[in-house]
């Protein structure tokens, strides 16, 4: 199980939402099919995915990691607190944490 890899895969050949703010909004609106939070988030950033996680029937997924760590393997030179997979492209990590 390589969750690492799936998100990579998911990042480059799909569509995801990255970042708290735009993430929270998706799941609002519904949008979305795993949401995934860095160990480190915010409490207040956490309970507000969970939320909105739930209310619209997302799996919400904890990642065993920093921020940091979540941004270098979406491939980004900055933090990743939360990220949203909208369409998981060549991705299995669907299945792999539905």
């Amino acid at each position: 199980m390589d969750v690492d890899r799936g998100i990579r895969v998911a990042v480059d050949t799909g569509d995801v939402t990255l970042g708290s703010e735009k993430s929270i909004q998706s799941l609002k609106l519904g949008k979305g099919e795993l949401v995934i939070v860095a160990d480190n988030s915010p409490e207040e950033i956490v309970e507000d995915v969970k939320y909105y996680s739930e209310l619209s029937e997302i799996t919400f997924y904890t990642y065993e990691g920093t921020s940091v760590e979540l941004g270098s393997v979406c491939g980004k030179p900055f933090t990743v607190a939360t990220l949203v997979i909208n369409d998981p492209g060549d991705s299995t990590i669907l299945e792999i944490l539905g």
